[in-house]
């Protein structure tokens, strides 16, 4: 398996211990930069021969990488460790606690983990700790009980729809001018911690009176008339944020994130004699100069204006022109989706009018193939038989083209599960990883590139095979993947399922810088599925892809030429 995962969250816990233990920002920064390089780095950090030609990556950290790859530890993180309670690190799953606090905690009252805790509570320690009211200790409290059964992070698909539903009520309310969701999630990230709304009014008390008892809260946490928090019955944090209308553009680049991008603009700003921050964008004579949208904000520092699923700290403030990234009207077929012949739900008609009514061309059905038994997968003779509904279908439903396909499995050592003269049949195969996701890295990149390299094999189904949360998938060697799909002119899927994005972001802008073309597909087994498309829409553009490198973009002529391309 590849390292990447390991010491991106060692550097993580590299600068949680560093802030615990009092270390300056600038040493913490420089672990944190480390740890979302090796988090986003496609290749393997140990085919890397110099870490320090990756950027963010100093000499220390360098070494440090080289005597974890080489030791399986790092010695100075291990004396970091032993320099702090072990207990420490566990405070920091409490939901509210930051390393700063948990520092406090442990300096001023005792505190060492969360039974010390919970044991300040009760005997009153934490009510003697400066700005430590009853208000915040009952939140610690709260946040300790729910603790046990909550997750740190939820996926974009349980927090969108909820954020939706939250904008989408509280817009009604009177006064209400502008509301939008920020954060994580207006960033288009996979999972969300706290959602993060944003609302100008005229009538704070009467916004933040709405928000507070809207259906489904359990707590408030925090009320006032510029920042309410809450806490629904589903688990999740939703904090509001009351600006002013004419700062509403500087709030919103401000909490939409990231920090990293937050900190590269005022940089920018500094070094034109300017100052940002959430309240605008100011000039020397301290006139605010823009604030009311970001576009204004982003173009008075001669900037093009950066759409929100690419500011995370890296190259976007590089570039002289914002790509015409892809958006979900571009999609024009979907290539992978599921019948009651397997684990769907929808007959192949109701499949097709459901795709056209989303406005597709294309459609194709692709269930699953004979290995996948717990998906009823189908034999060959039930294949054949299907090709020939799907073909029947494709001439009694107009307005909408129907391709016969299949989602076919690859096995551990690469073979596909049907014979050639079978796959010859259908018009489009989608060849997926649906066992063996332990495997080592070597045999799963051999694994998948036999499958790329296939000549009858035009997408490679959901690449990894994780599911968020649950499983971490194949780790193979990315970049020789995206070769060997841009040399064979084999697409590669973002599966748009919430559950899985895969391809995740980082792989996408692998794989379009090395010329391979991306499938975007909802992997739909019911009618709402299709629904889930704008979650792999969000993915692709945090990986930068444009139209004109996605296949489900092109024309039905045009698909259907690339379709009968060969490796």
């Amino acid at each position: 398996m590849s390292a990447n995962r390991e010491l991106s969250s060692i550097f993580q816990k590299f600068a949680t211990v560093l802030e615990i233990s009092g270390a300056s920002g600038f040493k913490i920064n420089a672990h944190v930069k480390v740890a979302r390089v090796l988090e986003d780095l496609v290749e393997d950090i140990a085919s890397i021969k110099d870490p320090e030609a990756l950027p963010g990556v100093g000499k220390s950290s360098a070494a440090k990488i080289k005597e974890y790859l080489t030791t399986g530890e790092i010695k100075e993180l291990d004396e970091l460790l032993n320099s702090i309670p072990a207990g420490l690190l566990d405070l920091m799953q409490v939901q509210g606690l930051g390393p700063k606090t948990v520092r406090r905690l442990w300096q001023e009252a005792d505190v060492v983990d969360i039974p010390t805790l919970k044991a300040a509570i009760a005997d009153g320690r934490l009510e003697s700790m400066p700005r430590m009211g009853k208000k915040t200790i009952d939140n610690i409290s709260d946040s300790l009980a729910f603790l046990e059964g909550a997750s740190a992070r939820s996926r974009i698909g349980d927090a969108m729809p909820i954020a939706e539903l939250v904008v989408t009520t509280l817009e009604k309310i009177s006064g209400v001018s502008k509301i939008e969701f920020a954060g994580s999630l207006r960033r288009g990230k996979e999972t969300i911690g706290d959602i993060d709304i944003l609302a100008s009014t005229i009538e704070p008390e009467l916004l933040a009176e709405a928000f507070c008892t809207l259906k489904g809260v359990t707590k408030v946490l925090v009320r006032g008339v510029t920042k309410c928090a809450v806490r629904l019955d589903c688990g999740m944090q939703v904090d509001l944020r009351i600006v002013e209308e004419d700062a509403f553009g500087a709030a919103l680049m401000y909490f939409t994130g990231s920090k990293e991008h937050n900190i590269m603009v005022r940089e920018r700003a500094i070094k034109q004699n300017k100052r940002l921050n959430e309240y605008g964008l100011f000039n020397a004579q301290e006139a605010c100069v823009a604030s009311h949208t970001e576009r204004a904000m982003y173009e008075d520092l001669g900037l093009p204006f950066i759409p929100p699923e690419l500011r995370e700290g890296k190259q976007e403030l590089t570039i002289e022109h914002t790509p015409e990234l892809i958006q979900l009207e571009d999609i024009k077929s979907d290539l992978h989706d599921h019948t009651i012949a397997s684990d769907g739900h929808l007959t192949i008609v109701a499949l097709a009018e459901e795709a056209k009514q989303r406005g597709f061309h294309t459609i194709a059905v692709t269930d699953h193939s004979q290995s996948s038994v717990q998906a009823n997968g189908l034999s060959p003779e039930r294949l054949l038989q299907h090709i020939s509904d799907i073909k029947q279908a494709n001439e009694a439903v107009k307005g909408i083209n129907i391709l016969a396909g299949s989602e076919v499995d690859i096995h551990a050592d690469g073979r596909l599960d049907y014979e050639d003269e079978l796959l010859a049949l259908l018009d489009i195969v989608v060849a997926s990883p649906h066992s063996a996701l332990k495997q080592d890295s070597k045999k799963a990149t051999a694994r998948l590139l036999k499958a790329i390299e296939h000549p009858l094999v035009h997408i490679i189904g959901h690449p990894t095979g994780r599911v968020l949360g649950k499983r971490p998938g194949l780790d193979p060697d990315m970049p020789s993947l995206f070769a060997a799909a841009a040399a064979c002119n084999t697409a590669l899927e973002i599966n748009a399922n919430s559950w899985r994005l895969d391809l995740r972001d980082t792989h996408v802008r692998g794989a379009i810088d090395a010329g391979a073309m991306i499938s975007i597909n909802t992997d739909a087994h019911a009618a709402n599925d299709f629904d889930q498309l704008r979650y792999g829409i969000l993915t692709a553009r945090r990986g930068w892809l444009t139209p004109d490198k996605c296949i489900n973009c092109l024309t039905f002529d045009a698909l259907m030429a690339w379709l009968a391309r060969s490796c």
